[in-house]
């Protein structure tokens, strides 16, 4: 007796094991003919018949699952990927022997492909937590790329979801994250260079067909931009000394690290600690002599200081490095021009008497010195931005004021046919 309730027992489990696969097999043919409702429809069918599956059943099940919800979305619906997601994870859970990697890779990409596509428009709608919950979610599907896992960070930020924000960036710091990774690139039929996590995942699409090997590279250091964000978010809770401590205990493990000494002298220009950054701007130009953002960030704080003459040092040496930096040939002859106006103040306020003739004859050559010494720098920024009507009408004006009556004729003419363009 015991061995026939034995023999139906196992008769049974056969019968079960023989619907579930039926089950996923036809949720399958239903995928490779494009019928996606009634894929979808096979495998909930299915899925109460696979608690006494086998694991491989199992991931198949959760694999087609996937597969057939990812169709169902058509890459734009949130609901039916969030679905397809935690049906990735567990399939990637039991899948032990890596049977369905080419197909899990497959599954992936087309994730990856509907929710960054969606968060994407969510972020240029100004939507900044539902773009940030999209790419938690992508990164939930594939831990490996931790850049997802950034991009949710900071869209939480500028979502002003600050404290989801920093939970993400913290998880990040834990993780060592610098944003440094080796990507592998393959080129796809356009034409268009597609960065993948993992050789593999490269290899795996280029055997798929429609794209081809495009190298490798390496990707710069986001660690210092990762801090400052950090640190701006403690500004905008008030917690300056917090922001102030993110920085300066990184720079504790590395004090030559320039990303980090940025991010401190960011800070200290946030909170309008003009000596300090330029104390740290310093520093960093120690490390980076080449740099010509550097040098113009540096005119730029030193300006704000009233440093004129320091400013006009750094943006010449902006412009030495590099050439064509059109706003720091724009910027020196600002800076340049700066004591203008306290001259014009000066020179109306005098008299008619004989020394305040001779004190506005003094005056009045200063001023066509500050003249003159501005006219390369803007006639070099026309050079490099010819159609900037402002900058064609700013140097007219100069060239008036110190009688150089051919170069303002020629400026007055440009001028008039720019704006006679328009």
């Amino acid at each position: 007796m015991k061995k026939q309730l034995l023999a139906v027992a196992l008769m049974c489990i056969s019968v079960v094991a023989l619907g579930q696969k039926k089950e996923i097999k036809k949720a399958e043919r239903a995928l490779k003919s494009e019928k996606t409702a009634e894929a979808v429809e096979n495998i909930n069918q299915a899925e109460g018949l696979i608690g006494s599956a086998d694991n491989m059943v199992k991931a198949q099940f959760y694999l087609v699952k996937a597969e057939a919800y990812i169709a169902k979305s058509s890459g734009n619906n949130f609901e039916d990927l969030k679905v397809a997601v935690e049906a990735m994870k567990m399939a990637n859970q039991l899948d032990a022997e890596k049977t369905y990697a080419e197909r899990m890779a497959v599954a992936k990409q087309q994730l990856r492909v509907g929710l960054v596509g969606m968060a994407i428009n969510d972020q240029k709608a100004s939507n900044f937590t539902a773009a940030s919950e999209k790419m938690y979610l992508n990164y939930t599907a594939s831990p490996i790329d931790t850049s997802d896992l950034y991009a949710a960070a900071d869209m939480s930020r500028l979502g002003k979801d600050y404290d989801t924000a920093n939970k993400y960036f913290v998880q990040l710091m834990d993780m060592g994250y610098t944003g440094v990774q080796k990507q592998y690139l393959s080129i796809d039929e356009t034409g268009k260079e597609q960065p993948w996590q993992t050789e593999d995942d490269r290899d795996r699409a280029v055997l798929l067909g429609g794209h081809k090997d495009g190298g490798e590279r390496v990707t710069p250091s986001i660690k210092g931009d990762m801090l400052i964000k950090m640190a701006s978010i403690y500004i905008e809770q008030g917690d300056n000394d917090k922001a102030k401590e993110v920085i300066q205990e990184a720079r504790k493990l590395n004090p030559d690290d320039v990303d980090l000494i940025r991010a401190e002298a960011d800070i200290a220009y946030k909170l309008d600690d003009m000596a300090r950054y330029n104390e740290l701007m310093e520093e960093v130009m120690k490390l980076t002599p080449n740099d010509p953002t550097l040098f113009y960030n540096l005119g730029v704080s030193a300006g704000e200081l009233g440093q004129n003459e320091k400013a006009i040092e750094y943006y010449n040496r902006a412009i030495e490095i590099k050439p064509d930096f059109i706003e720091a040939y724009i910027n020196t002859a600002f800076q340049i021009l700066k004591p203008e106006g306290g001259i014009i103040e000066e020179m109306n306020g005098l008299g008619m008497s004989a020394a305040d003739e001779k004190r506005y004859d003094e005056l009045k050559a200063k001023r066509t010195k500050l003249y003159e010494d501005s006219i390369p720098y803007l006639e070099k920024a026309v050079e490099l931005d010819p159609n900037n009507a402002n900058l064609v009408r700013t140097l007219m004006n100069i060239y008036s004021q110190v009688n150089m009556n051919d170069k303002y004729k020629a400026a007055k003419a440009k001028l008039e046919t720019m704006e006679g363009g328009q």
